[in-house]
């Protein structure tokens, strides 16, 4: 047994049962714990055990000093498996290879490259069983960390363990997604005597207790520490540094004592973002400034800081790297920088990053290099390292307008990964370098983004028209769509009053009204669903959506088609956007679709489909961090629920819904809780509740009232005014609502408007109203057909005309009981009963 593995039979069980676990579905666990305290060294009992087991093993090691490099860490883990040309053919292995760099190839969403790693992943454990081993995770670029975690979340159907170290003290995402977590921490008494009196090799009792309190039971420094302090009489406990600095101290110490040569090397090493023994030769001949051999890293050896094999070489533990810098002044490790830089033409990027590290600044020169940087970091689907790169570059940059657009341009990368606070940052240090104008409006936008439905703020909107206005006056047609879309988002979500949505769409139209572009349209739709709804119509009808590729833009259209009340229409653009965002991998996107997908299968009666998307929704909506689309679909998940009889289920949403809603005044979440719980309590038979809670979508002064939302609750407050004996009061809103109709085109208006119109009629009136509804064009809307029907046919019955009825009430029966409609097809068969029984 290894010193290191001494007193650790617990962890090592601990990773066995995990390993072994792995044929009932994929296992993962977090190892987690202080610097030197035993963690790689259980991360190689692991690996032991996998070799045994016959799994395939893949394995990475975060490196801080590459924690830039976009995609390292994952590339090390995959390499293998592309080496021998596994995995799956087609559009998401190429996402990786432009991630990597080894090929060329539009932008990757990095949930695509994610999506790609678990299919490749998946492909080589359809062979045996795949271990992935990951040492030192906080090191690991921002994008490897993202898709380990994603690999770690979707590992359950398959034959894959995921094992990973984390040092305390560092959260990222492998850390908080709620992953299995085993705590290591220091061995106990007697396996440190064990440590102390073999390996360590220290004689004396009364030392072995000091070093045993220092080391607090941690391996590293049970080994380290006696070394160190041989000559200094091991010091009482009381007179010690933090271990961590302590041990940091030792290896420096030994760097200390090494002759210059192997001094320059090693730091060299420390700096450099790579292994290669050659490499890091080549940029020590630059800093000394006169040839050097391999022998130059022998004493490096010797004194155990270093391992090399083959070509590659290893620093001993990370804290040789932190114990080489802190050992070393700026101006050396400056200078460090400098020489691996020279000697990395072939790499572009990495010599970037190194010249950036090599002074303080200003220095535009490398500026624009690190910017060219960005741009190709950005290209390969590596946000997180585009952002990192801008920033070094604007600390650079002398100009000050220039330093803030660079700023700016990294907080729009930001925002398109959904990082709320850098976004908050970086505009706030944008906005204190002298903008120009359009980069002032870039960061009225910047600031606006995650900020729709703030309640009642019309004195935003119109400012936010007024910079859209400049934004056009300047020529940038796309910050002006931006900042208009994100101006109707908030007339949408909120009451922002007449005023505010007029000069949304007034300002679109002066500014935009030439194009095509979906933003426009869902500008219009959101802003003016009921006033422009003609227009908005107009526009979708020219649509081809088979004719478009963007699934961004299919995902903006259907937002403009269900904002006017157009389900049918939406399906067709979203749908599609769900198929190409799907075999992209553009998760977060897909996130988003797949909830507009629900409220529009639940109007035309794909409750299933429904369902399926909205799970997968809310899923893909946690895993991208997304928390406004979780709220949205557990709104919908109260309206599907209510929808299927499952009253308090639905109830329950809808109060967890409501309660968010309400701090906020998003209006249009709690007009969907009111109609969520309005059929809820229809389905449960209270009916007098029913309609209140549905009559207060239509009261303009209650915080609930949307203008468009209410159109989807008319149908049911017709049928609850009924068995209310409120049917005056619902003729009243009716009436209201027919006098939209003759400017407002909506669909969802119009047809649930005849099925109101027909229930709530007299004997005077019914006979054409009923005919208007039954003789309308139900394509794509069986729901509502079969609601008519069950409507139609009862009414039929009741007049004594029975053939007639149970020719209406049998397809009823059939299509609600397809749809999984229980209190409908339940009153549905009650009135089949009836009119079967008269014949």
């Amino acid at each position: 047994m290894s010193s290191a593995l001494f007193g650790r039979d617990t962890e090592v069980l601990a990773l066995r049962k995990t390993i072994e676990q792995v044929s009932d579905g994929g296992r993962c666990l977090v190892l987690l714990g202080d610097p030197g305290i035993g963690k790689t060294a259980l991360l190689h009992a692991a690996r032991e055990i996998v070799r045994a087991e016959g799994f395939r093993l893949l394995t990475a090691v975060g490196v801080q000093s590459e924690a830039q490099l976009p995609f390292a860490g994952l590339h090390q883990v995959l390499s293998p498996l592309l080496r021998q040309g596994a995995g799956p053919q087609g559009r998401r292995p190429r996402a990786l290879l432009t991630a990597f760099g080894l090929a060329e190839g539009e932008r990757p969403d990095i949930f695509g490259v994610a999506v790609a790693a678990v299919d490749l992943l998946g492909e080589a454990a359809a062979e045996r069983p795949v271990a992935v081993l990951v040492d030192d995770v906080q090191w690991l670029d921002a994008q490897s960390q993202e898709v380990l975690t994603f690999i770690a979340h979707r590992r359950a159907p398959l034959r894959i363990v995921v094992i990973g170290t984390v040092r305390t003290g560092y959260p990222g995402p492998f850390v908080s997604a709620d992953l299995p977590e085993l705590v290591v921490s220091g061995v106990g008494v007697d396996a440190a005597e064990e440590i102390l009196r073999g390996p360590a090799g220290v004689a004396g009792v009364d030392d072995r207790r000091r070093i045993r309190e220092q080391a607090q039971g941690n391996p590293l420094a049970l080994l380290e520490l006696p070394e160190t302090l041989a000559g200094a009489g091991f010091p009482e406990a009381q007179d010690w540094q933090p271990l961590t600095a302590r041990l940091e101290r030792a290896f420096g110490g030994r760097v200390a004592e090494l002759d210059p040569a192997a001094r320059d090397a090693l730091l060299i090493a420390a700096v450099d973002t790579g292994d290669d023994v050659a490499e890091i030769l080549s940029a020590t001949e630059v800093l000394r400034g006169s040839p050097v051999t391999a022998g130059v890293l022998r004493t490096a050896v010797e004194a155990g800081l270093v391992g090399i094999e083959g070509d590659r070489l290893e620093l001993r533990h990370p804290l040789v790297r932190s114990g080489v810098l802190q050992a070393e002044s700026l101006e050396r490790r400056q200078a460090a920088h400098a020489a691996v830089a020279a000697v990395l033409g072939a790499d572009p990027y990495r010599r970037a990053w190194h010249r950036g590290q090599s002074i303080v600044g200003p220095d535009d020169e490398i500026a624009d290099e690190l910017e060219t940087s960005a741009v190709l970091a950005a290209g390969r689907g590596a946000v997180m390292s585009a952002i990192g790169l801008l920033q070094r570059s604007a600390q650079l940059t002398g100009a000050s307008a220039r330093r803030g657009h660079r700023l700016l341009v990294a907080a729009e990368h930001a925002f398109s990964v959904g990082r709320q606070d850098q976004v908050g940052l970086l505009v706030t240090a944008a906005e204190r370098c002298d903008l120009s104008e359009l980069d002032w409006a870039r960061a009225q936008w910047l600031r606006e983004i995650f900020h729709d439905g703030v309640p009642g703020d019309a004195a935003r909107v119109h400012q936010l028209c007024g910079v859209a206005r400049q934004a056009g006056a300047a020529g940038d047609g796309d910050l002006t769509l931006n900042l208009l879309l994100g101006a109707a988002l908030r007339c949408w979500w909120a009451d922002t009053g007449p005023a505010a949505r007029a000069d949304v769409a007034a300002t679109a139209k002066a500014t935009s009204g030439g194009t095509r572009d979906p933003r426009y349209v869902a500008t219009l739709a959101l802003a003016e669903p009921v006033a422009e709804c003609e227009a908005v119509v107009g526009l979708l009808s020219e649509v081809r959506p088979a004719e478009i590729t963007d699934g961004d833009a299919l995902r903006v259209l259907g937002i403009a088609a269900t904002a006017i009340g157009d389900p049918v229409r939406s399906l067709s653009f979203l749908e599609r956007a769900e198929a190409l965002l799907r075999r992209q991998g553009r998760l977060a996107l897909l996130s988003q679709v797949l909830s507009l997908c629900v409220v529009n299968r639940l109007e035309t009666g794909d409750w299933e489909g429904a369902q399926a998307a909205a799970g997968e929704g809310e899923r893909l909506a946690k895993e991208t961090g997304q928390p406004i689309w979780r709220a949205g679909a557990l709104a919908c998940d109260a309206l599907s629920s209510a929808l299927r009889g499952e009253t308090d289920q639905a109830l329950s949403y809808a109060a967890e819904v409501e309660a968010a809603a309400s701090r906020q005044r998003l209006t249009h979440l709690l007009s969907m809780t009111q109609l969520a719980k309005g059929i809820a309590l229809s389905a449960a038979g209270r009916h007098v509740q029913a309609y209140r809670e549905l009559a207060r979508a239509f009261d303009a002064g209650d915080p609930s009232f949307h203008p468009r939302e209410r159109f989807g609750a008319v149908m049911f407050l017709a049928e609850a005014a009924i068995e209310a004996g409120r049917e005056a009061d619902a003729r009243a809103v009716v009436a209201d609502l027919s006098r939209l109709t003759t400017s407002t085109h909506s669909p969802l208006l119009a047809v649930y408007l005849r099925y109101a119109r027909a229930v709530l009629s007299d004997d005077a009136t019914a006979d054409p109203l009923y005919a208007e509804m039954m003789n309308q064009d139900f394509t794509g809307w069986p729901w509502a057909r079969a609601c008519a029907l069950l409507a139609h046919g009862g009414r039929l019955r009741r007049l004594g005309r029975h053939t007639e009825a149970v020719a209406a009430l049998r397809p009823a029966v059939a299509e609600l009981d397809r749809i999984g409609a229980g209190p409908w097809a339940g009153r549905a068969r009650a009135e089949l009963r009836a009119a079967a029984g008269g014949l």
